[in-house]
């Protein structure tokens, strides 16, 4: 997952400075797709647009940790014929960013949460690059707050409710329209919430699910509350109480840490076997959120993400996974250990997907 990253973290140091390097070690960890934002709402209003964009945090490492600009559109064409000369493929999601104009709230419905989609893939097409794409996912993490703030569920649902069914149905005619005009690409929208109901609501306009699933945001949030960690996004004491807490708690008892996370991810599987649908995480498995910081060790995080991994390469229902949420060249301490992705990534290719 190289998010909003690949664009917005370019300055010396970065790590997306110079694509073609990144890409070169990502091919050399073993991986072969990495998913972006290609920011459909800013494109589709104005392709070569300069955007300015604020940050959504100063406390982490993804995107820019001030305010930056940007010129997507072109960006991305250029970044997809970088990722198509080594043979990587792209898939394409969005986190709505924020711009500052909030171009973003011009999404009201499906329709037009499907046109700026469209927009997006015909350019691609234009350019000759369509079959570079792995797949696209309409939002990140449908219906949260921070990353859909074009839809609210109204009352009596929740925030959280993806599978509501105002919002199923915003998703399904979106998903449908874009369908129409490009039926060989796979489409989605990602989740972070309720995995279980991918087995108890229609989810046949997915083409597979993309559930992002983690050790410390089970039983809600259990791992997160109990050392008080609140993703606080422009504040350090989140990472203070991280770095205080973290390790010490998960290593008191990493037998059932490591259990909470079997079994949500046990449980996504059989839900996608009930719906009959193929899976794909792209963030998880450990720890939500981490960084190369004072008296944080990444040996727990990559120990807790190796075991998430095996659960659900057991399984046999990921025809595509990640290995965390943290595989860029940002998270220096994650990345520099060429040996353990190669580890993991032979894994997956070695590993037969059970077809629905």
């Amino acid at each position: 997952m190289w998010d909003f990253s690949w664009l917005e973290r370019r300055w010396p140091g970065a790590g997306y400075e110079d694509w073609g390097q990144a890409l070169d070690a990502l091919l050399e960890r073993g991986y072969e797709a990495v998913r972006i934002d290609a920011y459909p709402h800013l494109v589709s209003k104005d392709f070569s647009r300069e955007w300015e964009l604020p940050p959504c945090w100063n406390t982490v490492d993804w995107g820019a940790p001030a305010r930056t600009r940007v010129r997507p559109g072109p960006a991305l064409i250029e970044f997809l014929a970088a990722c198509a000369k080594r043979g990587i493929k792209a898939g394409l999601s969005t986190w709505f960013r924020r711009d500052a104009d909030n171009m973003r709230m011009h999404i009201t419905g499906p329709a037009k949460h499907a046109a700026a989609w469209l927009d997006v893939l015909n350019r691609i097409h234009a350019e000759g690059m369509i079959d570079t794409l792995l797949y696209v996912d309409l939002c990140n993490e449908w219906t949260s707050a921070a990353w859909a703030p074009v839809f609210h569920n109204p009352p009596p649902y929740q925030r959280n409710e993806w599978d509501s069914p105002p919002s199923m149905a915003w998703l399904n005619g979106a998903l449908k329209l874009v369908r129409e005009q490009y039926p060989l690409v796979p489409l989605t929208v990602s989740t972070n919430a309720r995995p279980w109901r991918h087995g108890e609501t229609d989810v046949s306009a997915f083409d597979f699910l993309e559930p992002h699933l983690w050790m410390a945001s089970a039983n809600t949030d259990e791992f997160n509350r109990r050392i008080g960690y609140a993703y606080e996004p422009f504040d350090p004491k989140g990472f203070d109480n991280l770095a205080a807490h973290g390790e010490k708690l998960y290593r008191a008892d990493s037998r059932y840490w490591l259990g909470v996370l079997s079994d949500i991810i046990e449980c996504t599987a059989r839900a996608a076997g009930i719906a009959k649908r193929p899976l794909m995480t792209t963030e998880g498995w450990s720890i939500v959120d981490y960084k190369d910081w004072p008296l944080l060790d990444w040996g727990w995080v990559k120990e807790g993400c190796a075991h998430g991994v095996e659960t659900a390469l057991a399984t046999g229902r990921w025809c595509c996974m990640c290995t965390s949420n943290f595989c860029g060249p940002q998270f220096r301490g994650m990345w520099r250990d060429i040996g353990w992705h190669q580890r993991l990534t032979s894994r997956m290719k070695s590993t037969r997907f059970r077809a629905c």
